[in-house]
């Protein structure tokens, strides 16, 4: 156990930026984003977990930082589901001249780069460390495959929202991601665009597919390693992009997951919790000897707890271990109480003893 904090408190430290640390805003079960390309799910979302253009730098053709809002003005909000690994993003940008009217690489584009479990190091197939490596097989064993980078179309005409940027396209489509925009200009005009999205990140994300994949999972107050580019083009005939704003300051964070930037998974926002909600899981430590371990995860200010295990027995154990005397289906009941209420959880038959 200690070998892997201080892994990754390495991980946590080599990452840009020490000391800056944005957060991911908790939805609650009942309130999950729809993909639609509007902003109004988001309207929860306190303003303090805006990450707005003051934290873009442009790190390529040393244009001044951060942009001037008449020209480029970003606002983006990242969220969250406890339970589900997902990351969700709503972006929304106005630009004076949006150019997104090739079908090739050139277009106004979102850059996003997320390491789940921080990882870092090298994950594009250019910066592999091993140079003798024939650069196809690099591709395919390693691009993309510990930590994603997406090149998102702001907005997509005629293709893929996204290209990936690595040897897994399936991660782009459902169910492992989706998007829409919302939008009302051309090629060549200034406007605002809203682009709403999810995306899945992986720990292990292989070329062969999903069957093989690790999805990275996401923990309440645990950082994941993040950062995020805007490759602004000004002309359709141009061959590079005007400017390459992003929040790590550092143009590798394209390929390197130690130049990312830490994101912390943030609990739910105490105003959009209960005061007091019961809950609670269970692992059968035994089954030969009928032996279960119950797990409190009520969330609130609890003081007693009172457990029914569906047996005639009860206990005022907070993490009770409890060992049935024959076999059943059981119906167990949580109560908890506090200072602002009670609450009680039941489940019908998730614990089934041989």
């Amino acid at each position: 156990m200690r070998a892997v904090l201080l892994l990754l408190s390495l991980s946590a430290f080599a990452l840009e930026r020490p000391g800056v640390e944005f957060k991911i805003f908790q939805f609650p079960a009942n309130q999950i984003p729809r993909i639609d390309g509007k902003a109004d799910d988001w309207s929860i979302v306190p303003e303090s977990y805006v990450v707005g253009s003051k934290e873009l730098k442009e790190t390529v053709n040393g244009l001044k930082s951060p942009p001037d809002p008449k020209d480029l003005d970003v606002r983006v909000k990242v969220g969250w589901v406890k339970g589900m690994n997902r990351l969700y993003f709503l972006y929304e940008a106005s630009d004076n001249y949006w150019d997104f009217n090739r079908p090739d690489l050139h277009n106004d584009i979102f850059e996003l780069v997320v390491d789940g479990d921080l990882s870092g190091g090298p994950f594009i197939k250019q910066m592999h460390p091993y140079a003798g490596l024939d650069k196809n097989e690099a591709h395919y064993r390693f691009h993309g495959v510990h930590a994603q980078n997406y090149h998102i179309f702001t907005p997509a005409k005629g293709k893929d929202w996204t290209m990936v940027w690595g040897c897994q396209p399936w991660i782009k489509d459902l169910p492992y991601a989706n998007a829409a925009y919302d939008y009302n200009f051309k090629p060549g005009e200034a406007g605002r665009l809203t682009l709403e999205f999810w995306i899945t990140p992986f720990d292990y994300a292989p070329y062969e597919g999903p069957a093989g994949a690790i999805e990275s999972k996401l923990i309440e107050n645990r950082q994941i390693g993040m950062s995020w580019a805007i490759l602004d083009y000004d002309d359709e005939t141009a061959s590079k992009y005007n400017g390459f704003w992003n929040i790590s300051h550092k143009t590798t964070m394209y390929g390197n997951a130690s130049d990312l930037v830490a994101f912390r998974l943030m609990p739910i926002e105490a105003n959009l919790r209960s005061p007091i909600d019961a809950n609670w899981s269970f692992q059968v430590v035994d089954m030969s000897r009928r032996l279960v371990s119950f797990r409190d995860e009520s969330v609130g200010d609890v003081t007693s707890w009172r457990w029914d295990f569906g047996d005639g027995q009860t206990s005022t154990g907070r993490h009770p271990m409890h060992q049935y005397d024959k076999p059943g289906e059981y119906i167990v009941i949580l109560d908890v109480t506090g200072p602002r209420g009670s609450s009680r959880r039941a489940k019908v038959w998730d614990v089934v003893i041989q």
